[in-house]
């Protein structure tokens, strides 16, 4: 191939998800609204962990790093793809498309730390209570969210200093709306068959070690739970525990098929469908899961709604 056809520094143009039909501007809204509620709700979450005193435990300590994550996650994606819809421009530079795919698989990696992380929380809280706040103490904290943070900064640096290695022919086009690591490779020019599949097994210790251990954690919480005489104890630890299980299940359900499955196995068109799913709807969904199903939220909220009624009759 010819050295002019091959290029590293070039610009990527991104295959949006809409064109301009009635349908797919309907879509296009709908996305644009989930974008602003997700950003609107997990900022009132850190908002409200942040400012009211009984949110300031290890549990909701964490969750506001979730949130924090689920912010940052569609700011990566989302204003990009509706600016390009808005002018009708899909380019992205290549230093854009390496910062793009590098953040996405840091809050990725981190989010999939942090959530295993949580599920050691409330074994702790249902299994251990005495000893809760010993094991969760806020050094312990600081630490689980340096791990997660840590994490992803180390998977994202090693997988996209591997990604810049390959040299990328004359079609840049990423048949894909934001810039991915498994649609960045099938642009290159060399052959990436042993990298993907050293990809993929990465991608099953990643993914399998959180989830073995939120697996065993829920296992141990499980029992512990229907060993409790309290009706009320019962109902209250299956509330706060199966709104974490439905933010895991949400998240790395689409996880495992984006980076367990090989590339070969699933379309394009398969991988755009699961990007949006875990780069909008899940960190949309994760603040309304933990707000309508936990009563400390709810009465934060109200009492920081009735605050600002105050000072506003005032």
């Amino acid at each position: 191939m010819e050295a002019s056809n091959v290029s590293t520094t070039s610009d990527f143009t991104l295959v949006g998800l809409f064109s301009h039909t009635g349908l797919h501007l309907a879509l296009f809204f709908l996305v644009a609204t989930m974008f602003a509620t997700g950003l609107l709700g997990n900022t009132i979450l850190i908002f409200l962990i942040a400012t009211d005193s009984r949110l300031h435990t290890p549990m909701y300590f964490l969750l506001s790093q979730l949130s924090l994550l689920d912010v940052g996650f569609p700011l990566v994606t989302i204003p990009k793809m509706v600016t390009d819809f808005l002018q009708g421009e899909n380019a992205i530079t290549f230093g854009g498309c390496v910062t793009q795919m590098f953040l996405l698989m840091l809050m990725g990696v981190s989010e999939g730390v942090l959530l295993s992380l949580m599920s050691y929380d409330r074994y702790v809280a249902v299994c251990h209570p005495l000893h809760y706040q010993v094991l969760m103490r806020g050094q312990v904290c600081l630490v689980m969210v340096g791990a997660s943070w840590f994490s992803g900064a180390l998977v994202a640096s090693i997988q996209t200093s591997i990604a810049l290695q390959f040299p990328y022919c004359a079609s840049h086009t990423v048949d894909h709306f934001f810039c991915e690591l498994p649609a960045l490779l099938k642009l290159s020019c060399a052959d990436t068959s042993d990298y993907e599949l050293a990809l993929s097994i990465s991608g099953v210790l990643i993914l399998l070690l959180p989830l073995s251990l939120i697996f065993t954690s829920y296992s141990h919480v499980l029992g512990a739970v229907l060993r409790m005489r309290s009706a009320e104890a019962r109902r209250k630890a299956f509330t706060t525990c199966s709104s974490h299980v439905a933010v895991v299940g949400l998240f790395y359900g689409a996880a495992v098929f984006m980076y367990m499955v090989p590339g070969s196995y699933h379309s394009p068109q398969q991988d755009n469908v699961v990007s949006l799913f875990y780069s909008l709807i899940t960190p949309t969904l994760n603040p309304l899961i933990y707000s309508l199903r936990n009563r400390e939220v709810r009465m934060a909220l109200v009492k920081a709604t009735g605050r600002a009624d105050f000072r506003a009759k005032r």
